[in-house]
Order: structure tokens, then sequence, then C-alpha cells
């Protein structure tokens, strides 16, 4: 894939401002997308929208096909009809920081009585369209959720025996006893599905596309490892044998033991990769372009045997590589993927990104000596002044320079800039850079579990942004 000039901002719709604890798909997020489309940036890159436990990481959900309820706009339901503005209590939540668990008991509360006003009435000839579309991973997926709610949020693989190996019988019993819980996740995945679509189509028609993510390993409490378990390196009793990490470097003696199962690609070969097939094609609609995240694992991917705390025992397996996208593109085409490609990169991972076309990526807190104006293969590429897993530039550059905070303000903008002047092809800025925010509103500190992924922005953030001044930066460089 070539790309074009173009700038862009990082946000995941969670961090959006409002007064339900959690970012979601209403009037908020347009006027983020005013606000790019103001700014004349013409990219929204966002994370996984994948449902999320009380941790509230994308990149462990139950499910590589469903999407996060919790996005859901309480405020387009009642417009709908759906809730009474009597049924919204009020709750002081934290208007900069989510509290996930408190969150899950107040959306799915309102959401239940939306539901089940839904389900008495109203008629949506779109909903049975929407269900029987996706009919692939949709059933199987609000059945695990019924079912987790049934056994208290126990994993899949401490269910009772029956259900936990889906026998026929107990899939039978557990759908039928089910059936109401089951209809209630039906519905959330339709209504996420409908009010995403609205707000794609409003970004797009300002000529703001958005930007995808699909971890590349998911988690082993998920739908997709219960109901495809031949897919995985697991035990008969479901657990994983082998799980995914990443050795030891300069930042970590023990490396990471990221804990997901891994797969069987020997086997999902064998009907040409049919799950990622369904997988890419799914997220497709709802995005105009794909990060993989953790590229280089399909050329090679560190395996660590499930019983060791630390990744120190691990190694280096063969992936799908070549194969694994020719088969994609013989199926779906040329496809519009970002190869994420940081870390312990070797030629071959280069040769495998390059055979494909992949543009890759590169961020400034890594490459601030590197020439980005040094060849034409490095501008093909997604240049970052940070990442989702980095520090912000601000709190980067004041631990690397001990200056004042008002001269890092001045120099954060001056990469910034840099960015825009160089011959990178996208440049894309998480909102906290524009921002010029300091460490403690980072999304995410790799290897610690307390804080993360909970970051928001303030509802009158964006007015601290001159949206005038970035797009004349963006229209003077060309982008």
């Amino acid at each position: 894939m070539q790309l074009n000039r173009a700038t862009g901002t990082l946000l995941h719709p969670t961090s959006f401002p409002g007064r339900y604890g959690i970012g979601d798909l209403g009037i908020p997020a347009y006027q983020f997308i005013d606000f790019l489309a103001e700014s004349k940036q013409r990219l929204w890159q966002i994370l996984p929208l994948n449902p999320v436990g009380f941790n509230g990481s994308p990149y462990q959900s139950y499910s590589a096909f469903a999407n996060n309820h919790l996005l859901i706009s309480v405020d387009e339901l009642v417009s709908e009809g759906l809730l009474d503005k009597e049924d919204i209590y009020t709750y002081d939540f934290n208007p900069s920081k989510i509290e996930w668990k408190v969150i899950n008991d107040f959306k799915d509360d309102l959401l239940h009585k939306a539901f089940r006003n839904f389900s008495t009435k109203y008629k949506d000839e779109n909903f049975n369209l929407f269900i029987n579309k996706n009919a692939y991973w949709l059933n199987n997926y609000a059945l695990f959720m019924a079912l987790k709610n049934h056994f208290k949020g126990l994993p899949w693989n401490q269910w009772d025996e029956d259900i936990k190996n889906r026998d026929n019988d107990a899939l039978i019993k557990y759908k039928k006893s089910l059936k109401t819980e089951i209809n209630y996740h039906l519905f959330l995945q339709y209504y996420f599905y409908k009010q995403w679509k609205k707000l794609k189509t409003y970004a797009n028609n300002k000529n703001i596309e958005i930007i995808g993510d699909i971890p590349i390993f998911i988690a082993e409490d998920s739908c997709d490892v219960w109901v495809y378990p031949h897919y995985f390196k697991l035990d008969d009793h479901g657990i994983p044998l082998k799980v995914a990490g990443v050795p030891p470097d300069y930042f970590s003696e023990t490396g990471q033991r990221w804990g997901n199962p891994l797969y069987c690609f020997e086997v999902m070969q064998k009907n040409d990769y049919l799950w990622w097939r369904q997988r890419i094609t799914n997220l497709l609609e709802y995005v105009d372009y794909i990060r993989i995240d953790h590229f280089r694992g399909f050329e090679s991917y560190y395996e660590i045997p499930a019983n060791e705390e630390t990744a120190i025992n691990g190694k280096w397996v063969k992936g799908p590589g070549e194969q694994f996208f020719s088969t994609l593109k013989m199926y779906l085409g040329d496809l519009p993927l970002i190869a994420e490609d940081l870390g312990i990169i070797t030629p071959e991972v280069i040769n495998l990104k390059d055979k494909f076309n992949l543009p890759g990526m590169k961020v400034l807190q890594f490459i601030e000596k590197e020439s980005i104006t040094e060849n034409n293969k490095s501008q093909n590429n997604v240049y970052y002044t940070g990442t989702h897993d980095n520090d912000t530039l601000l709190g980067w550059y004041k631990k690397k320079s001990k200056l004042s905070k008002e001269i890092t303000k001045d120099m954060c903008f001056s990469f910034i800039e840099s960015l825009y002047f160089s011959k990178a092809k996208w440049v894309i800025t998480p909102l906290q850079d524009l921002l010029v925010l300091d460490s403690k509103d980072r999304m995410n500190v790799p290897g610690t579990t307390l804080g993360n992924w909970s970051w928001r922005y303030l509802e009158d953030d964006l007015k601290l942004v001159d949206s005038k001044q970035l797009a004349s930066l963006i229209l003077k460089y060309d982008r």
C-alpha cells in the first residue's frame, strides 16, 4: 500500500469526555471529528474496538470480532426513546480517569433497560439483517457472554465440562435457558454497529479516514479460543501449553510474558486461514485501514512454556510468513494494512513487510538521531511522536533534557513540526502530545497493570489546541 502525505491523531474512543465515566459515541465523538476537519487532519487512529475486562485493556478481549458495548452512547439511546432521561441516575464519575468496574455496572444497568424497551416496543428490520450477516461470529459470542454471566465470570476453561467442551446437548440446553441474556448481547453488538457506522459516515464525509488496530494474539479467556480450541496450542483441558511474549532485552532482564495462547498456524492453514480472513473482513466494516499489532510475529514469534513465570526460557518459532499474506491477498486482494514493526526486527521481518509493500512504523522517541529523509523506502512509513505504549512527548523530553516546562512545550511543537516537514508520508500524533501533556497522562505503561487504559481528556481541552495554527502547518507542508 502506497501512502499519500497526510496527518492524523491517535485517540481511543474511551478517551472522549462526557458525564458517564467513559468516552462514548455521542456528541463529543462528533466534536472530535470536527476538530480533525478544522485542523485539516485526515486520519484518526484508534486502538482495538473489542470488548474489555475490568483492566480495560483492548489487547486482552473476550472476542476478536465483537465490539466494546461500553462505548454505546446513552444520550443516543435517550434520543431514540430506548431510555428516558429519568432512567439515567447521576454518579460522581472521575472526569479524567475511567473506573472500569464502576463503569461496567453503571452501563450494564442502563443498557439492560434499553434492551427491555427495545424488545417490547420496537421492531427494527435492520437488527435481524445484522444478526444474519454476522451469524458466523455473533451467535457464539452472545452465547459465550451469557455463559460468562451464568458462571459468575469464570474463564471458559473452568465451566462445567459439558459446555466447556461444547457438547451439543449442552449447547442446546444453554441456548434455551439463557435466551434473554443471549438476545441482550445481540442487541449490544447491533447498537454499537449502528452508532459506529453513523459516526464513521460522518467522519468519511469530512474526509477523515479511520485507522483500526488488530492485535496479533487474543486472550485465553475469549470466545474464539472456546469455539476454536484446535487453532491454539492448548492441552486437553483448554489450558495453554505455550504462551506469547518477547525475550529479555535492554528494558527488561526477564523479558515480557504476555500470556496469550499461541496459534497452531499449521491447522489454520488447512482452511486457508479462514478465521483470519473473516477477522480482517469484519474489521474493515468499521475502519478504513488496519494496523497489525506485532507484525514480526508472522515471520517468527516468541514461544514461552506456559509453566514459566518469566520469558527467559522462551524461543523463537517460525511463523506462517509469506504463505499467510499470499493467501490473504489471493482471497481479499491488496489490503490496507500497516505493519507494526517495532521492537526486535530482523532482516527477515523487513523482507516480509517489503514483499507485500506494507508501510511500517517509526516512533520519534526512538529515532531522534536518525534522518527520516534518508531514503525513499523509509518514507512509506507511518511516523509517530509516540504510541499508546510510550511516554508522552513532553514527559519523554523533560526526562531527556531536564529543561523547564516552558521550554519543553516549545520543543514539543518543534518536534511535531519537524515530522510534518519531513518526507514521511503519514504523521500521527497522540492527542496527549497535541495538548502537550505530561507522563501522568500516558495511556499505558507496559509491564504494569494499575491505572492503564483509563485516560480521558476534559470537555474543554480541545480548545487548548489552536486548530487554525495546526491547519496552517499542515497546509504549509502539503499534508
